[in-house]
């Protein structure tokens, strides 16, 4: 159980490092609605709030796909729990 958790979290991590190393950014939008300037006044739409930009630094992949690597290696190191007869 604890070796395919640890494989699996790092085979993730090195995905997402791989993944940084794709894109430029990442555009995250928004599912709520923008506070109202003025409560008087209902608009007939609702705006939505604003979107969030996340940019990777350059160190990010790298770090992120060793780091993930570091982790599946040690998923074979890890004691399986009962030994085989």
């Amino acid at each position: 159980m604890r070796r395919s958790f640890f494989f699996a979290i790092g085979l993730f991590v090195f995905l997402l490092g791989t993944q940084c190393l794709a894109v430029d950014k990442f555009i995250l939008k928004s599912r709520l609605p923008a506070p109202p300037k003025n409560q008087w006044i209902a608009s007939a739409e609702p705006q939505l709030g604003p979107n969030r930009e996340l940019i990777p630094p350059d160190w990010a992949p790298w770090t992120l796909m060793s780091t993930g690597a570091v982790v599946c290696l040690y998923s074979y190191t890890v004691y399986r729990g009962q030994p085989a007869k």
